[in-house]
């Protein structure tokens, strides 16, 4: 009788976190929380903006989980240290916990690069959550920030006529998570007509960034 080969499905990589919080009995508990999980990691921690530069050029992180007050800094100093990490790594995703629930800071942190907004009283699911969705390159907001980003978009004068029908077949494939090219392909245009029309429906939806995009335009019901 011959026996059964099992095979397993090989574990992927963990998640590299790095914590930046002021306070380090914080940065003990989010530890504590975080590393129950077999598939996150917390590879690094920091206290301030100078500390955080150089805990994910060592570390490497997936993620950066960032407190936007920094104890040395100005009421919400971590909005310019989430900016500066995102130009000098592309591929990190930042995001923010934080006490401060005001509508202007949630829509300033993802105009500073932040994939994802959450408050320090979120549930520890829901952070893990986030954080997971954040290291796939998806959004991630809990439900107060999610409530300030649709306000702010809903006041804002974004309307479905504003984007012509060309943005709307290019931001439906955006959400689909295609390149430039493969949407070049899709609709047979060239890779530099994408990125036009790309730049331009992000400037009509009021955003900087792709994911940006594809939230905004969920919100206001344009996908």
């Amino acid at each position: 009788m011959n026996a059964t080969a099992v095979v397993s499905r090989p574990r992927r990589p963990a998640v590299r976190i790095v914590l930046v919080d002021d306070h380090s009995i914080m940065r003990q508990g989010l530890r504590a929380v975080l590393e129950r999980e077999d598939d996150l990691r917390v590879v690094g921690e920091a206290a301030t903006a100078a500390g955080a530069a150089s805990a994910v050029v060592d570390a490497r992180p997936h993620v950066v989980l960032l407190d936007l007050k920094l104890s040395t800094g100005p009421q919400a100093d971590g909005l310019d240290l989430c900016r500066s990490l995102t130009a000098a790594h592309p591929g990190l995703g930042v995001l923010v916990l934080t006490t401060f629930t005001e509508d202007r800071l949630v829509v300033e942190a993802v105009q500073a690069g932040a994939r994802g907004y959450v408050v320090k009283d979120v549930d520890t699911t829901e952070l893990v959550r986030a954080i997971r969705a954040v290291s796939r390159g998806e959004s991630a907001f809990d439900a107060r920030s999610a409530s300030a980003m649709a306000r702010t978009l809903s006041g804002s004068t974004v309307d479905r006529e504003r984007l012509t029908d060309r943005e709307l077949d290019v931001l439906r494939l955006l959400a689909r998570g295609l390149s430039n090219r493969e949407i070049g392909r899709e609709l047979f245009i060239s890779e530099t007509t994408v990125k036009f029309h790309v730049g331009n429906l992000m400037r009509k939806l009021l955003v900087s960034r792709r994911a940006e995009a594809v939230y905004a335009a969920s919100k206001l019901g344009l996908l």
